[in-house]
C-alpha cells in the first residue's frame, strides 16, 4: 500500500513567508530545492522582512 502525504496547513506565518519569497525572487529556488535548499543569508532576509512586516501591522 502507498503511504499518503500529509497535506500540512499553512499557518499566517507560512502565508508570510511564501509571500515574501515570492517577492524577493526566490520562489523558483524554494520549489525547486525546498526552504532547506535557500542559503543563511536568504533565510536571515526573509526571517528580517517578515519581522519588519509584522511590527508594522502591530502598530
Amino acid at each position: 500500500m502507498a503511504q499518503k502525504k500529509k497535506i500540512k496547513e499553512l499557518t499566517p506565518d507560512d502565508l508570510l513567508k511564501l509571500e515574501i519569497a515570492k517577492e524577493i525572487g526566490l520562489m523558483d529556488k524554494v520549489e525547486e530545492l525546498g526552504w532547506g535548499g535557500l542559503t543563511a543569508k536568504e533565510t536571515g532576509r526573509i526571517g528580517g522582512i517578515m519581522t519588519a512586516k509584522k511590527k508594522k501591522r502591530n502598530i
